[in-house]
This record gives structure tokens, sequence and C-alpha cells, in this order.
């Protein structure tokens, strides 16, 4: 089984329901029912979604949505250590940075899902970094 870290948009995409995104998100997380894959976050990625979709949505509903998808998805704690090495990293962005960090606390980490747009923010991440749609593809190789 194969270990795939997923960046907080992706979570996004898919409780927001974002179309188009959506769809590989649902294909992510199906793979990951189905036990072809295991799935890990941030705890950062949960506080984050919860702050971008709280006004899309109603909390109750938000809420209920977060606690179902950890059936599916493994968090890792952001602790002293992740942030230390986030603000002592070179990486330009701190939250992609204590996205790496997070994902590369984990040794078996295979793969890190992301539809970050300016894949340059993960240069020098140490881990695979995918957007979501080819991470799919490549966990059907």
């Amino acid at each position: 089984m194969r270990n795939v870290f997923v960046d907080t948009n992706v979570l996004i995409d898919l409780l927001g329901d974002r179309v188009p995104f959506s769809k590989s998100a649902i294909e992510l997380f199906d793979l990951a029912e189905r036990k072809k894959v295991r799935l890990y976050t941030s705890s950062h990625s949960y506080a984050t979604t919860h702050y971008v979709l709280r006004k899309e949505m109603g909390e109750q509903q938000l809420r209920d949505l977060l606690y179902l998808t950890m059936d599916y998805i493994d968090l890792i704690a952001i602790d002293t250590s992740i942030i230390k090495e986030s603000v002592l990293s070179n990486h330009e962005d701190f939250e992609d940075a204590i996205q790496i960090f997070a994902a590369k606390s984990v040794a078996a980490m295979d793969i890190m899902v992301t539809r970050d747009k300016d894949l340059e923010n993960f240069k020098d991440a140490g881990i695979r970094i995918l957007p979501t749609e080819e991470a799919i593809q490549c966990l059907f190789e």
C-alpha cells in the first residue's frame, strides 16, 4: 500500500465539492476507502479547511464532513520540530514548508498530492510532489 500526503487544497476541493477539481479528490479518497492507499494530512490542513469552507456551508455540516474524512486519512500533528524545520527551511512559502515537513515526518511517505499550480514552491522538498490527477495515474502504475 502506498502512503500519500494530501495537501490542504485537495481536502478543500473534496469537502467543498469544487468542480472540476473535486473529481480527482474523490478518486483519491475512493482509493483510500478501498485500502489501495493510505492517506495522510497535517492537523494544520484540517484547521485551514475549516477556515476556508465555513463561509460556504453550515458549521455542523462542515464539522460532520471533516469528521467523516478521518475514517480515510491519518492526521499528522504539527509540533515544535515541524514548525522549527519550516521556519529554518529555504522554502519561500511557509505553509508549504509545514506541509512538506509534516509529510516527511512519516518515513515511508511515497508522494505528496497537491493542486498548487506553482510546484516550484515544493522544489527541494525531498519527497515526490504530484498534481492530483497525475498522482492518481501514478498510483495505478
